[in-house]
């Protein structure tokens, strides 16, 4: 199978290629040139363990990767998480059920996918013979996901920009305690909508990235979206038959390549009812799915800071499909959004997707009524999602972060503060990172003095 980029000004590449180059040399993001149809392989699949599954659907995209060694680096991927199920379904109540994706080794659904790609990067590193830089940035999870996808790994380094002072203290321990060689915490003066930008901006200098062998590890890498579908075809073949096809997947999400995921699973067949789009009070998706517009306005600081973007880089990819797969008209969005930071787009499909708006007083509201209906607690980002829930359709709310990574949030809603060992652990540990102002060049200095 070849890969094509939205914006269509860049060759074909392999699976392997795309997962190496992360964003296209045109600007553009990767898709598949055709999404197979899975539904004739769903009941055969109903039985099969995470990984078994996960290696299955794989498959069918990483076509130039031998059957063994994908089903082998699946396999260690899903090793490190704590809980047999993986991502098990916890029912709430009749109508209500809580997808976990916080027992990997970071605690965030960010390791479904992150750990895979880490084994991969390993593995292509060491059948071609060459060095690797994974550039990534992060608005909590993903850098802490990413380092632990790679660390100590040979061949590879990998730098996390994040921003300075707007990510949980545990978050950014996670990142910044490691004690490996191989990983750069970047600190950087700024939001993470200007660490995106810098990546970017790194990445479109073609000269610098052949260079240094740069790979993108964000949600721009179209690996992630891939291995992050698994988790809702999972949860989805687990559900009762009869709830099947009325169920809503509720998705917190800042970046849209988590909901990104699910939806491009329904493309391939798989007959989902919806899927809502949960944001804090960085509402560009919600204000999105509920006029049509996309304007980017200024990102403020609140409860779920993995949320707080107001560029998100995965929306490029639903724009591809929803433009009919036309290149010439993305780039002309992106051209007009790059100019005007706002684009309206007609006759959207309000159908499968909605959305919703939590604020910070209302994140710990909902964080207080869910401990004390259900007993269960859970984080300020998942919150989120318990927002205006669609009492017509069988919820799945994505539990996308362990709560003990939020302790003050735990504290303020709920007076509790859930422990996990592993934090407990790196509260003992000394911070390392290096602090850098919001500029491209300033990065790019950096990674020159310390890639591979």
């Amino acid at each position: 199978m070849k890969y094509l980029s939205t914006r269509g000004r860049a060759p074909a590449v392999s699976f392997r290629e795309a997962v190496a180059l992360g964003l296209a040399p045109d600007g553009g993001l990767y898709l598949p040139e055709a999404l197979p149809d899975i539904s004739p392989r769903l009941r055969a699949w109903e039985n099969l363990s995470y990984a078994e599954l996960c290696a299955e659907f794989l498959a069918l995209f990483a076509t130039d990767v031998p059957e063994d060694v994908l089903t082998r680096l699946v396999h260690r991927s899903y090793a490190t998480f704590s809980h047999p199920e993986i991502g098990p379904l916890r029912q709430l109540d009749e109508r209500t059920h809580v997808l976990e994706l916080f027992h990997g080794p970071t605690l965030a659904f960010k390791d479904f996918a992150l750990q895979f790609l880490g084994n991969l990067y390993g593995w292509m590193c060491e059948q071609d013979g060459r060095s690797l830089n994974v550039l990534g940035a992060t608005s909590g999870d993903t850098g802490a996901a990413a380092i632990h996808g790679l660390l100590g790994k040979p061949r590879t380094a990998i730098f996390i920009l994040y921003p300075d002072g707007r990510v949980s203290p545990l978050q950014e321990r996670q990142m910044a305690c490691t004690g490996a060689d191989n990983v750069f915490a970047l600190a950087i003066d700024g939001s993470f909508d200007d660490a995106q930008r810098i990546l970017k901006e790194a990445f479109g200098d073609r000269d610098f990235a052949a260079r240094h062998h740069l790979s993108a590890v964000n949600s721009i890498n179209l690996a992630r979206v891939l291995a992050q579908c698994v988790y809702y075809l999972h949860a989805w073949l687990r559900l009762p038959p009869a709830q099947r096809e009325e169920v809503e997947f509720v998705v917190p999400t800042g970046n849209f390549g988590n909901v990104f995921a699910g939806w491009l699973l329904e493309r391939m067949g798989v007959p989902i009812a919806g899927f809502k789009v949960a944001t804090n009070q960085n509402d560009i998706l919600h204000r999105f799915f509920t006029t049509g517009e996309y304007r980017v306005g200024a990102v403020h600081p609140s409860l779920a800071p993995s949320m707080d973007i107001q560029v998100a880089s995965n929306f490029e990819r639903l724009l591809y499909y929803s433009l009919g797969e036309d290149p010439a008209r993305v780039r002309e969005v992106m051209a007009q959004l790059q100019r005007e930071g706002r684009y309206t787009l007609a006759g959207f499909d309000r159908d499968t997707f909605s959305s919703s708006r939590a604020t910070d007083v209302e994140i710990g509201a909902n964080i207080a009524r869910v401990a004390q209906r259900h007993g269960y607690i859970i984080d300020p980002h998942t919150a989120c999602a318990f927002q205006e829930l669609n009492p017509a359709r069988v919820s799945v709310v994505l539990a996308t972060a362990h709560p003990a990574k939020f302790p003050d949030a735990l504290r303020g809603a709920i007076g509790q503060e859930p422990t996990h060992p592993g934090l407990d652990a790196l509260k003992a540990r000394a911070v390392v990172k290096h602090r850098l102002p919001a500029d491209t060049r300033a990065v790019q200095d950096f990674l020159r003095a310390h890639a591979v």
